[in-house]
């Protein structure tokens, strides 16, 4: 089957065409929710699981994945592997949610000064 091909209807998919082959800009409509709020959210409600109970499972403190949830604490490498493995869908997951918030973090802290950085066009790619 051709790469481009839709299996259900035989028909070609378009590829979106980049503006730029250099580089890729974030753009993002609304901030990204940090991974320690769609732990709590997602995973201990569906689970039925206390704070304390998901901890001592974890093998962490309640006051570290407390801080967590709460969004003042990064999921650490070592974090993003205790939640892929709590969770079964591995550690790549919970790093780049991290990842994602951080960027949207940093990037609307400090939007005016980079507005004032040039851009330069290298051959690293």
């Amino acid at each position: 089957m051709d790469r481009g091909a839709l299996p259900s209807s035989g028909k070609t998919a378009k590829r979106a065409k980049s503006t730029s082959s250099k580089t890729t800009e974030l753009k993002i409509n609304r901030p990204p929710t940090h991974p320690g709020e769609l732990f709590h959210d997602i995973v201990l409600t569906e689970l039925g699981l206390s704070v304390s109970e998901a901890a001592r499972q974890l093998g962490v403190s309640r006051q570290t994945l407390h801080a967590i949830i709460a969004g003042r604490s990064a999921v650490t490498a070592e974090m993003a592997l205790r939640f892929g493995q709590f969770c079964g869908n591995g550690p790549g997951l919970w790093l780049r949610m991290q990842q994602a918030f951080d960027l949207y973090q940093a990037q609307t802290a400090l939007a005016d000064e980079l507005k004032k950085i040039p851009v330069h066009s290298v051959a690293a790619e």
